[in-house]
C-alpha cells in the first residue's frame, strides 16, 4: 500500500471508531495502514483531537495508546503474571552475570515492556528487589550501617593506644605535703607560640618545680588539618612536631625531671591524630620522615615522659558527635581542681580552668564543698598577630595554682604576658626578636 504522508485520514468519528478499536488494530502501525497514511500522521491527528476534547470541544474520546518511545510495541504483554516479568529479568541478569542490571540495559535485551512490568512493581529498583538481584531495603540498610562502624574500626584501635597514656608518667603519686602546685599553660600552637611566653613559662618551670605541668590542649597548632585554608607549598608538618619536641616539651623536662606533665588532648591534637590515622596527603609526609609514627611518638610521650589526657572517641560519626566527644577531655587534680580545654568545664562546679578561647577571663563561684572559688580561662600561649583571625583580641598568659589537698581550696596566681612579665617579683621584659 502507498503511503501519502500528507493525506489527512477519514472524519474524526471515523477515525476515532478506528483508533479505539485496539483489539483489531493494537498498534498504531496497524491504524496507520488500514488509514493508508503513516504512523506520525496518526500520531498527529489523535494529538490534536485529544487537545480539543480536553477542552470540551466537538471531538469524540480517543483511548489512550502510550507506549514508551524506548520500547516496542511487540514487547506488550497483557497475559504475563509478576513470576513471568520476574523470569525474564532473572534470565537477562543471567546473560552477563558481571555487569550491573539497568533499567536501560534490561529495556534493550529484554522480550517485555515496561508497561507489562510496571503495573506490577512500579520501580525498577522494586523489580530489582522482588527478583532478589538486589537486596530488601532492611538489609540494605543493616549493610550501610555495620559498614559505617566498620570504617572506624581503626579509629577504635588508636583510641586504645591513646587513652594508656592517661596516667603512665605520674611522679607525684609518691610526694607528701599538703599543699600541690601546678603550671598550666594553655594553646601554644607549635611554631606560633609567643617566644616570650614561652621563655618565661620554661622560667616558671625552673623557679617553681611544680608537682605538676598541665599543658591544656592545642599545644600543637598544624593547620594544614585545620579549618582555615593553608597553601600546600607552606606546608612544614614535621618541622613544627620537631618544634614541640625540642623547643617546649624537651626544655620542660630538662627544667623539671621530676614534674608530672600532663598534656590534655585539645581539639588541634584530636584532628591530627585523627589524619594520622587516616593517613591523610599531608600526614603522608610526615610518616616519609619519621618512620614507624605512633601516638607516642607524634607527641613525644615516651620520649619526654609526658601522660595524655584523651578520653574522647576517635570513631565520632559526625561534628556535633565529635564536640561532645572533646568536652570529655579532662582531668580532676586532687579532688578539687578540674583542668578543662574547653569553657563547658565550668559547669561541672569546681575549681579549674579552660583553655581554647586565646583570652583571660575569672569567674567567681561558691560551693559548700570548695567554699568561694575561681573558675579561669587561661590565656594562650599562640602569638596574637594571628593573620586567619582576630588575634588582637586576644591575651597571653599562664597559671600557677596551688592547692590545699587537705582543705580542698585553691589558690591562682595568673601571670601576664606583654611586653612584660611579673614572675614573683621580678620582672622580665620581651627582648627583641621575641
Amino acid at each position: 500500500m502507498n503511503i501519502d504522508p500528507k493525506k489527512e485520514p477519514v472524519d474524526k468519528n471515523a477515525f476515532a471508531k478506528i483508533f479505539n478499536d485496539v483489539e483489531a488494530y493494537p498498534a498504531l502501525r496497524d491504524v496507520a495502514l488500514k488509514l493508508g497514511v503513516s504512523v506520525q500522521t496518526i500520531k498527529n491527528r489523535a494529538g490534536r483531537m485529544k487537545r480539543a476534547h480536553d477542552r470540551g470541544k466537538d471531538a469524540p474520546y480517543l483511548v489512550s495508546r502510550v507506549t514508551p518511545m524506548s520500547e516496542s510495541e511487540f514487547k506488550l504483554h497483557a497475559d504475563w503474571t509478576e513470576e513471568d516479568c520476574i523470569t525474564e529479568l532473572l534470565r537477562i541478569a543471567e546473560l552477563d552475570p558481571e555487569r550491573f542490571l539497568t533499567r536501560n540495559y534490561f529495556r534493550n535485551e529484554s522480550q517485555v515492556s515496561e508497561a507489562t512490568w510496571t503495573r506490577y512493581f512500579g520501580s525498577f529498583a522494586e523489580f530489582k528487589k522482588q527478583a532478589g538481584i538486589t537486596p530488601p531495603r532492611a538489609i540494605k540498610k543493616l549493610e550501610r550501617e555495620i559498614g559505617k562502624h566498620v570504617s572506624l574500626d581503626h579509629y577504635r584501635r588508636l583510641s586504645e593506644e591513646r587513652m594508656a597514656y592517661g596516667d603512665r608518667y605520674n611522679y607525684e603519686k609518691g610526694s607528701k605535703g599538703q599543699w600541690k602546685t601546678i603550671l598550666v599553660g594553655s594553646d601554644l600552637h607549635d611554631v606560633e607560640c609567643d617566644r616570650f611566653w614561652l621563655r618565661a613559662f620554661l622560667e616558671a618551670a625552673r623557679r617553681v618545680q611544680p608537682d605538676v605541668i598541665c599543658l591544656n590542649g592545642d599545644i600543637f597548632d598544624i593547620p594544614e588539618f585545620g579549618k582555615y585554608y593553608v597553601d600546600p607549598r607552606t606546608w612544614d608538618v614535621v618541622g613544627r612536631i620537631k618544634f614541640v619536641h625540642e623547643q617546649i616539651l624537651g626544655p620542660l623536662r630538662e627544667a623539671c625531671p621530676n614534674t608530672t606533665i600532663d598534656l590534655i588532648e585539645g581539639n588541634h591534637e584530636f584532628r591530627l591524630v585523627k589524619h594520622m590515622c587516616d593517613q591523610s596527603p599531608a600526614m603522608m609526609t610526615v610518616l616519609s620522615d619519621l618512620h614507624g609514627m605512633t601516638v607516642s611518638k607524634l607527641f613525644g610521650l615516651d620520649r619526654f615522659e609526658v601522660n595524655y589526657l584523651a578520653k574522647a572517641e576517635l570513631a565520632a560519626f559526625n561534628v556535633n558527635d565529635i564536640k561532645r566527644e572533646l568536652q570529655r577531655n579532662y582531668k580532676i587534680y586532687w579532688d578539687c581542681l578540674l583542668a578543662h580545654h574547653f569553657p563547658q568545664g565550668m559547669q561541672m562546679q569546681m575549681p579549674g580552668w579552660n583553655g581554647h578561647c586565646h583570652s583571660h577571663k575569672v569567674w567567681s563561684h561558691y560551693s559548700p564543698t570548695f567554699g568561694s572559688y575561681e573558675w579561669q580561662q587561661i590565656g594562650a600561649g599562640h602569638v596574637r598577630e594571628a593573620t586567619y583571625c582576630a588575634g588582637e583580641k586576644w591575651s597571653n598568659g599562664f597559671a600557677i595554682v596551688h592547692c590545699n589537698t587537705i582543705t580542698k581550696r585553691s589558690v591562682f596566681d595568673y601571670v601576664s604576658v606583654g611586653d612584660v612579665a611579673v614572675l614573683g617579683g621580678v620582672f622580665m621584659e620581651r627582648r627583641e626578636g621575641e
